[in-house]
């Protein structure tokens, strides 16, 4: 079995690669293609965390076979920490043979910000040169990565309460645009084109009145029921895609919340991004129309981006092989 430290995986992985892999996993769970139970999350709440279990098959040829074995502790950052640790398994999905076992910090951050990818790929105007950030962690950085790899953005914003200085001068340098800091939260909705929201908020981030028209959101920060980044006023104004109808329906607080109050219906959900891709439904329908993609993350897209990750690493020489 092959072991990859995070730096290998950080070596192998990139964002348009990614993109790829991720819209292949949308395709085949669109297409039924995908066995994937329903994450396991256990709360840690004592110290604010939850630790979570995601298995999942995709048949057909290579296919995967995959689990995801990660922590979320919200309070690490004051720790010195990463908010996301864990690692994922890789099987050989014809003869269950263990393959790797790898970091999955910046595996699940790279997998994250491509879903983003093919959301705004598939939904954002094509003339958008803007981008909000709002938060300035991890999945920040990849967000911003590949919104910018599908986009021609010129200039980008972030809006978080912690860390945003040391952001915008990472991805500046790292982008090669000017990515400025705003404090003020409508001034960082209303210059957006595209918008990432990649937080632990509880409640919403902004007035969904605020909104421009044509603006392309992609909401991931949320992955609970009672987690919300966007306001009912947001999912009313917009033309709501998911990642998966069922996981969204069961974790999303963005849908679950305001059905609740009822303002809100699911019936509302377009649908998922994988039937986008396959042409089943229609995307975006006018330049002035207001688009979400609300994911909760889901375990094909490690199933796919682990593998990936395992041939790349092969192929370069990378990682430690050890014997069970």
């Amino acid at each position: 079995m092959l072991i990859l430290a995070r730096h290998d995986v950080e070596q192998v992985l990139t964002m348009p690669a990614t993109i790829d892999a991720v819209a292949e996993a949308f395709r085949q769970l669109a297409a039924g293609a995908v066995t994937m139970p329903q994450r396991l999350a256990t709360p840690v709440t004592p110290h604010n965390g939850i630790h979570l279990a995601m298995p999942a098959f995709v048949a057909g040829e290579p296919g995967a076979l995959t689990i995801k074995v990660v922590t979320v502790f919200n309070d690490n950052p004051r720790r010195g920490e990463p908010t996301i640790q864990g690692v994922v398994l890789v099987h050989d999905p014809q003869t269950g043979k263990p393959l790797a076992l790898m970091d999955a910090e910046h595996l699940t951050a790279m997998r994250t910000g491509a879903a983003s990818g093919v959301a705004t790929q598939q939904l954002a105007r094509p003339d958008a040169t803007t981008a909000t950030i709002f938060g300035a962690g991890a999945q920040a950085i990849t967000q911003l990565e590949a919104v910018c790899a599908v986009r021609p953005i010129r200039q980008a914003f972030v809006c978080s309460r912690e860390g945003a200085e040391a952001y915008a001068e990472r991805m500046t340098t790292r982008l090669g645009i000017p990515v400025t800091v705003l404090t003020d939260a409508r001034a960082a909705v209303e210059a957006a084109d595209v918008l990432c929201t990649a937080t632990n908020s509880m409640t919403p981030l902004f007035d969904g009145a605020w909104l421009r028209p044509g603006t392309h959101i992609n909401a991931i920060g949320g992955y609970q029921r009672t987690m919300r980044e966007l306001d009912t006023t947001t999912m009313q104004r917009s033309r709501v895609f998911v990642d998966g109808r069922q996981a969204a329906l069961a974790e999303a607080g963005e849908i679950i919340i305001p059905t609740q109050e009822g303002l809100y219906s699911p019936d509302q959900v377009a649908g998922e991004i994988g039937d986008l891709l396959l042409g089943r439904i229609t995307g975006r329908t006018t330049p002035d129309e207001i688009t979400v993609f609300k994911t909760v993350g889901m375990a094909v897209q490690d199933a796919v981006t682990a593998p990936l990750a395992l041939r790349l690493a092969q192929a370069l020489g990378l990682g430690v092989e050890v014997s069970l």
